[in-house]
């Protein structure tokens, strides 16, 4: 799951990302030296993970592992983690386990592997048997839940504007629903809440990788797993064998430059709002340069299309259609520019909807995955636990508008959707009790391999070419490309790099860009290849 879908109100779910246990014993061994303080961390014991098959006659294997509260003091409470694996596909041929994480964070890694496991590249799947997992504090996993029911959570989630407030009583409005959602998530487990961080999900990851028997961990994360896979990195940089790092999250941002005192966001630190911005501005372009019948919102050139909706955002701040308010409308956009196929036509046929002032058709959800749950409870609260409880944000509600009206003057309506993506940490009632917060350049065993797409409107690619700078041996491969990571918008040339890097470590020569396979509002066709730095084949593999 890309960054923090869920966590801002009003939001769809695109449906290439989302749709809708064993009980295990343990063996004695120990952990890797905790990098915090230099001392030796406890020894914990690794979860002897009982494979069965997650539905009868599916090809996903379902695992639950026990994993302690806090790894300071494995002997206390424990938490379950709900595991998926999908076994390697050529006989004879696999090198090892491949961990994924789906990005959020709030992910649920058993629905969101099995559903995009396609799109890993064919020669990885032959290779290396695939594992996800709903982190701790997510989905089937453990996980956070401040509410008794789900009509509870529906009517809390209904009580508030939808995408982001507009006006000062939608602001009180706003902040009072998430100041009501922190005190519920108080009351209900509030020590799960300060044992959620990434540093707990990656000492998580390692006691995974033990479990599967490997000695070095090979693991592909997108989004909110980029910092993820970072931390693993730094907290155990000798257990490095190959990670690939799917647009990138600078961590910098992520921890403030380690400080606890904000001056804005996590997202606006990152930049979230100016890619978004700049996202927008390609569809909205790309659509004006194509005919109504590749893009239906087309206006007949970029700089009419670009005034058509500007001039459908006015309209709708003045009057709604039906549901689709203004706020709502630019969350939906930018959620649909996440993935260009069919996101991006899609999201063309709601706005000539709303345009003609009728109410869009919601777009068919995929069929759910062979898993137990294929539809857990991913309430709001899953991923603003890890967010706020990890990354600081401003505690004062009252700077959230001010930081509103200057990223829309450099951003538009993207930012005023950025800003207040992280709203919901002013109040939050819990800081991790364990944030790695760097150094973020420990040696690693092997290098990384960081994926930046150049139009990404969640993660910009700027955030992917600090993340090289900052780790210690790390190689940037460049998607010239739209969307929010290269995994649910192929490019075959991406997919062949990333395919020898974890087959045998060969990076992409420096200075390597790939493009997508499929432009936006275009048939489907084939460009793949290398624009400059040669080394990759297009339609290697699929």
């Amino acid at each position: 799951m890309p960054l923090i879908r869920r966590f801002t109100a009003g939001r769809r779910r695109p449906a290439a990302l989302i749709t809708a246990l064993v009980t295990c014993s343990t063996v004695l061994t120990g952990q890797d030296l905790a990098v915090t303080g230099g001392t030796p961390a406890p020894s914990v014991p690794v979860p002897q993970l009982d494979w069965s098959p997650c539905v009868r006659g599916g090809e996903f294997d379902c695992a639950t592992a026990k994993v302690p509260l806090d790894h300071d003091r494995p002997g206390g409470r424990l938490l379950e983690l709900a595991v998926v694996k999908r076994k390697a596909t050529g006989p004879g041929r696999r090198i090892g386990t491949l961990f994924f994480n789906p990005g959020g964070p709030g992910g649920p890694g058993t629905v969101q592997m099995p559903q995009n496991y396609e799109k890993f590249p064919r020669e990885v799947r032959e290779r290396f048997d695939i594992v996800s997992w709903d982190p701790r504090g997510v989905g089937s996993s453990t996980a956070v839940n401040c509410f008794a029911s789900l009509e509870e959570a529906a009517e809390w989630n209904a009580g508030k504007p939808a995408g982001f407030p507009v006006g000062e009583k939608e602001r009180a409005a706003f902040t009072a629903a998430y100041k009501d959602l922190a005190r519920r998530c108080e009351q209900r487990d509030p020590e799960l809440l300060r044992h959620v961080s990434t540093t707990d999900t990656a000492r998580d990851l390692d006691l995974l990788r033990q479990a599967v028997g490997e000695s070095h961990l090979t693991y592909q994360g997108i989004s909110y797993g980029t910092i993820l896979g970072a931390t693993y990195a730094n907290l155990f940089p000798g257990k490095v064998r190959a990670m690939v790092l799917d647009s990138g999250i600078d961590p910098q941002a992520w921890t403030n430059h380690a400080s606890d005192d904000p001056r804005l966001t996590t997202f606006l630190r990152m930049g979230s709002d100016r890619s978004a911005a700049a996202t927008l501005d390609g569809f909205l372009a790309l659509c004006g340069a194509t005919t109504t019948a590749h893009c239906a919102f087309s206006a007949g050139s970029p700089k009419a299309t670009r005034a058509k909706f500007d001039q459908l955002m006015q309209r709708l701040r003045k009057q709604p259609v039906g549901a689709w308010t203004y706020a709502g409308t630019v969350a939906d956009a930018v959620s649909s520019l996440y993935v260009v196929h069919p996101g991006w036509t899609d999201l063309a046929g709601r706005l000539q909807d709303l345009w003609r002032g009728r109410v869009p058709e919601s777009a068919p959800l995929p069929p759910p995955p062979a898993v137990p749950n294929p539809n857990p409870y991913l309430g709001q609260e899953q991923g603003a636990a890890v967010l706020c409880g990890d990354s600081p944000n401003p505690r004062d509600p009252g700077v959230y508008h001010a930081m509103e009206e200057d990223s829309a003057a450099r951003a538009g309506d993207a930012g005023r959707f950025w800003t207040w993506a992280a709203a919901g940490c002013a109040a939050w009632p819990a800081v991790a009790a364990d944030r790695y917060r760097g150094p973020w350049n420990k040696p690693t065993a092997h290098p990384v391999l960081v994926v930046g797409t150049v139009y990404d409107p969640a993660t910009p690619y700027s955030n992917a070419q600090a993340m090289v700078e900052e780790l210690a041996d790390a190689r940037l491969l460049t998607n010239d490309g739209y969307g929010h990571t290269a995994l649910i918008n192929p490019s075959s040339c991406v997919k062949a790099h990333e395919s020898r890097y974890l087959i045998d470590g060969t990076l992409p020569p420096v200075g390597t860009t790939c493009r997508q396979d499929t432009p936006p509002f275009s048939a489907p066709k084939p460009i793949g290849g290398v624009t400059t730095g040669g080394g990759g084949t297009a339609g290697a593999v699929s």
